[in-house]
């Protein structure tokens, strides 16, 4: 059975996912790129995505950024008028954004056919341990991709 494939430039693509959301679907949709290994690996895993109402430090979410283009990234830090991002791959970037520009908010990933609950208390504090050992990312990033990818 052959697939059919839409291509989309990603404004309209991530347009589309923000109005699917807001209309209360839920959108299932593959990781591209590495920022946010180990817990997100680049095309093998999914991400099922819901609205956007409950917001915590921890929680993995989908944000326009202020340039137009879209980030999936771990809170950070809640802040009184922003929200702090931040990469599980990356070692000191983050980026700010406001509530209202988070699209949606990840609730399960798909990796090889099993599916981990994000908000469940076992990935919430794996994530909470992988923030305090912020120190010696660097190390455990370069062991985990020369291991792992």
């Amino acid at each position: 059975m052959q697939t059919e494939q839409l291509w989309l430039k990603n404004a309209q693509f991530f347009d589309e996912i923000d109005r699917m959301l807001q209309d209360g679907h839920s959108v299932t949709i593959r990781a591209k790129g590495s920022s946010m290994f180990p817990f997100i690996r680049n095309e093998r895993d999914s991400v099922i995505l819901q609205d956007s109402k409950d917001i915590a430090v921890g929680s993995i979410v989908l944000a326009r950024l202020q340039n137009r283009s879209y980030v999936l990234h771990r809170v950070y830090r809640l802040e009184k008028e922003a929200i702090v991002l931040m990469g599980d791959g990356n070692l000191y970037a983050t980026e700010r954004c406001c509530r209202n520009e988070v699209v949606g908010v990840a609730v399960k990933i798909i990796r090889d056919g099993r599916y981990v609950d994000c908000t469940s208390r076992k990935e919430l504090f794996k994530a909470w341990v992988w923030r305090k050992l912020l120190p010696v990312r660097r190390v455990l990033l370069f062991i985990g991709r020369r291991w792992w990818i």
